[in-house]
């Protein structure tokens, strides 16, 4: 009987052991699982914060009693600024309003008052200059970034590479009616010419540049996007636009190279050639802003300092040609420091 009980005791002892043994496995597994879901959070809390936005650090802040900040103007700048007025509004909550009639548009808006700057595709004109001084409005110019105004043909024109100015001028002045009327080489098919109207910088630009302002003459449309579809439906169309135009519909559009004045070869509307200042019909994009909105209201600065901060990558990001560094520094010297 003892010797029973003994080897009853000693039973019951090694079930008690292999039970305490399988609930510490059990602890010390759940203790591994919550370290490994702790470790992860943090991982990701880790990654989630280095991801954060790629704008610029501005010095500025924002000031809810300050007047709303309104812009109008280029068409043409209208996607770099639209791309920054939504970042600016993702990271600091303030809301831009913006339109994209036309650089023409754009002065009269800051003429009149009612916008605090106006995007161009130009340099202002005398009688602008003369128009804000009459009504009390100093301004600042900034340079955002480079355009090249690109002429194109619809894809199935087989026929047109390049063309010079004076061809240029033959086709927009209505003296070439055929593609023949051009070149001695090219069918005698009619030609359709399709513009911007006279509301656009990218109108006024091209006049100057390659009319000599004796004026464009053919189908000139306010909305640019109009431009563009007209030529991506008229197989004898041709036209001309800035240059993120193109690159937005390139499977649309065939870009002809361009003969300058001053040379004998025929440039293409890259990057490259582009930043350079090569291609023909480069020019600068700005932004007009008003000297007295600058010192005065303190979002509108702060606004201004992360237009230019981001308008590298912002340019890039919808196919224009970025301010290079210095550039860059001699623009953002231009903003009035504010002390608060």
């Amino acid at each position: 009987m003892k010797n029973l009980f003994l080897a009853a005791l000693l039973m019951s002892l090694m079930f008690i052991l292999a039970a305490c043994s399988g609930s510490g496995s059990e602890e010390d597994t759940g203790s591994e699982e919550a370290s490994t879901e702790e470790s992860t959070e943090e991982e990701n809390t880790e990654d989630e914060s280095s991801e954060g936005g790629s704008s610029a650090e501005v010095t500025g802040n924002v000031n809810e009693d300050d007047e709303q900040i309104a812009g109008e103007g280029s068409s043409t700048v209208f996607p770099i600024l639209n791309l920054l007025v939504e970042d600016f509004n993702a990271d600091h909550g303030v809301a831009v309003e913006l339109g994209g009639n036309g650089t023409g548009s754009g002065f009269s808006a800051l003429i009149d008052g009612t916008a605090q700057f106006a995007n161009a595709s130009r340099g202002i004109e005398q009688e602008e200059i003369d128009a804000l001084e009459d009504g009390g409005v100093e301004w600042t110019e900034f340079l955002v970034a480079t355009d090249g105004l690109t002429v194109a043909v619809n894809p199935s024109n087989d026929f047109v590479e390049d063309l010079t100015f004076d061809e240029l001028k033959m086709i927009y002045s209505g003296e070439a009616e055929n593609w023949s009327d051009v070149r001695e080489d090219f069918p005698e098919e009619p030609i359709t010419a399709y513009g911007p109207d006279q509301s656009h910088g990218t109108h006024d630009f091209f006049n100057e540049e390659v009319m000599d302002e004796e004026g464009v003459q053919g189908q000139l449309i306010q909305d640019t996007n109009q431009v563009v579809s007209s030529v991506v439906a008229d197989e004898n169309a041709i036209g001309f636009f800035g240059y993120s135009f193109y690159q937005a519909n390139e499977d649309s559009l065939k870009a002809v190279s361009i003969t300058g004045p001053d040379s004998e070869e025929a440039v293409e509307p890259t990057f490259d050639n582009v930043m350079n200042f090569s291609y023909p019909l480069s020019r600068p994009l700005y932004v007009y802003a008003s000297n007295a909105a600058l010192e005065e209201n303190e979002t509108f600065h702060t606004f201004m300092e992360y237009t230019l901060q981001n308008s590298q990558s912002a340019a890039e990001e919808v196919g224009y040609v970025p301010l290079e560094d210095s550039a860059l520094e001699e623009e953002l010297a231009k903003l009035p420091n504010l002390e608060q």
